[in-house]
């Protein structure tokens, strides 16, 4: 089952998150990786600006996903499940949830142009490299610019 996550969700949410992200660790440089992948004051900050939807199966959250619409496109963002419950469809099935939410004319994703998994997953999904990631980073993420050098953004249109 697929539901927006609230407050209550915050520790499941960031515990997810980190634990997925240290698929980073050794693949994106030293600068950029750190543990906690995402504070939870960074997650507090995040979930004020996007909803985020979880994954759940017998009670417990597998899988998280971030929803935002931004201007004229959706941001799909955070898309995390636990390590012990990958390449099951989870991801696949929030995104999908995610997808058939939007009503705007683009979805971008954003990641790290180190993380190939990532990018196959999304080109998997319909999601095709944009030329022009430095602009698009720029206008529709709040990211330093170190991240926006190593970082790639797909896009589709739903």
């Amino acid at each position: 089952m697929i539901r927006e996550c609230n407050q209550g969700d915050e520790v499941g949410i960031f515990k997810i998150i980190n634990e997925s992200a240290k698929a980073y660790k050794d693949v994106i440089p030293e600068d950029r990786y750190h543990e906690p992948y995402m504070s939870l004051q960074e997650l507090r900050r995040e979930m004020s600006e996007m909803t985020f939807f979880g994954y759940e199966e017998e009670g417990k959250v597998l899988g998280v996903a971030g929803y935002q619409p931004v201007k004229d496109v959706t941001l799909v963002r955070h898309i995390y499940v636990l390590p012990e419950h990958q390449r099951r469809g989870i991801g696949s099935k929030l995104l999908s949830y995610l997808m058939g939410m939007t009503t705007s004319r683009q979805i971008l994703v954003g990641t790290w142009e180190a993380a190939t998994w990532a990018i196959r997953f999304y080109e998997k999904h319909g999601f095709k490299l944009l030329p022009n990631k430095n602009e698009l980073l720029r206008r529709y993420w709040k990211i330093p610019e170190r991240q926006i050098e190593l970082s790639i953004v797909l896009g589709m249109k739903p």
